[in-house]
């Protein structure tokens, strides 16, 4: 495999969920709400399955900087002509309250053949994700740094859990949204692939078989992506707000490259099995940065804190290659104020303490998000 360094540009996805400011329930989006952003962001922006959501897509990027000015003026676009229409987008994977069996899915082909492909399944699939593209060639390096990058998706995940709630109950879960996607076929952690060859021989014996049309339709958290020559992350739950995306698209972005280094000196991350992987998924799912993940050399549990330090050392190197250096660091300060969830719970609580009822309180929760997705614009 040559030694040429891949380009390791970086592209970021988002979903959002649109909520109507008087009852902050979600709400579908209007045709002329749809228009007036495709206007301005042409195809950066698009619908989502659901009609109350909408996806942004950023440019391909070389630096954090450059994704930074592209998402804020993508989310920046979104906003103002959401308020047009009394609406405001939310950036968090589950809505507090509104029930999903109230949506309805978007009226377009792609949509409707996954309506009748995945049936009562994919009519539950009210979630937003985060998806973070890294530009890897040749192909064959983007499966060998897949397979050892799928270890380090349970601490991203912990990061990101914004979650916790589902038809206006507190799930007990920092993340809920893996809940619901993992009911979809070809989901969770990738297999260990041996090549690209490989990989593609496995797409195109389902494809052959008429099991699905492409390889978009693998729906794993971390894939080669069917458009473009990136490797994709897709565990992460979407950040109400900016700057912790960002600083999740560089810790991805550095990772890669830190694998990439090992790999040109003949050494690689160790790849444990996927079993194992799972365990640390489920308790990034289950509990976010509270319990610590399973340091599987150490054999301990090792709490978020110490993980994210070594983590922060690892990629030192690769974070100043790519200018993120304070980005990156930012993960302390996700630490130090709680992941999504904990805060949603936090406002929650507070609601409650102060006499609101239920209802009232988890709308306290949607006004905290609304405000947190413009924290940074």
């Amino acid at each position: 495999m040559a030694y040429i360094s891949p380009d390791f540009t970086i592209g970021v996805e988002e979903e959002y969920l649109l909520v109507d400011l008087d009852s902050l329930a979600l709400a579908n989006a209007p045709e002329a709400l749809m228009t007036a952003c495709e206007q301005d962001l042409q195809d950066q922006v698009s619908p989502e399955f659901l009609n109350c959501q909408i996806e942004i897509g950023t440019r391909v990027c070389r630096t954090i900087g450059e994704a930074r000015e592209d998402l804020k003026r993508l989310r920046s676009t979104v906003a103002r002509h959401a308020r047009e229409h009394n609406l405001a987008p939310i950036a968090a994977s589950c809505h507090p309250f509104s029930d999903w069996r109230s949506q309805t899915h978007t009226d377009k082909k792609r949509y409707n053949e996954l309506q009748h492909d995945l049936a009562g399944v994919v009519r539950r699939m009210l979630i937003c994700g985060m998806h973070v593209h890294v530009g890897i060639e040749p192909p064959d390096r983007r499966i060998d740094l897949m397979n050892q990058l799928s270890y380090f998706l349970p601490h991203l995940l912990a990061l990101s859990c914004s979650s916790p709630f589902w038809q206006g109950q507190d799930t007990g879960l920092s993340c809920y949204r893996l809940t619901v996607f993992d009911n979809l076929p070809r989901t969770g952690p990738p297999p260990r692939m041996e090549s690209y060859s490989e990989f593609d021989r496995s797409v195109q014996a389902l494809v052959e078989l008429g099991a699905i049309e492409d390889a978009s339709k693998i729906w794993w958290d971390l894939r080669p992506s069917s458009r473009f020559p990136t490797l994709e992350s897709r565990i992460c739950d979407v950040q109400p707000r900016l700057e912790d995306a960002l600083t999740l698209a560089a810790l991805t972005q550095s990772l890669a490259r830190m694998l990439w280094r090992l790999a040109i000196h003949n050494q690689r991350w160790r790849i444990y099995d996927g079993f194992l992987v799972s365990e640390n998924r489920w308790r990034a799912q289950r509990y976010g940065t509270t319990e610590g993940l399973i340091d599987f050399g150490r054999g301990e549990i090792v709490d978020m804190a110490a993980l994210v330090e070594e983590i922060i050392e690892l990629i030192q190197e690769d974070a100043q290659f790519f200018d993120a250096v304070a980005e990156v660091e930012h993960a302390r300060d996700m630490l130090d104020r709680g992941t999504s969830s904990e805060r949603q719970r936090a406002v929650f609580a507070a609601a409650r303490a102060t006499g609101e009822t239920e209802a009232e309180a988890l709308q306290s929760v949607v006004r905290h998000l609304i405000e947190e997705y413009h924290a940074d614009l």
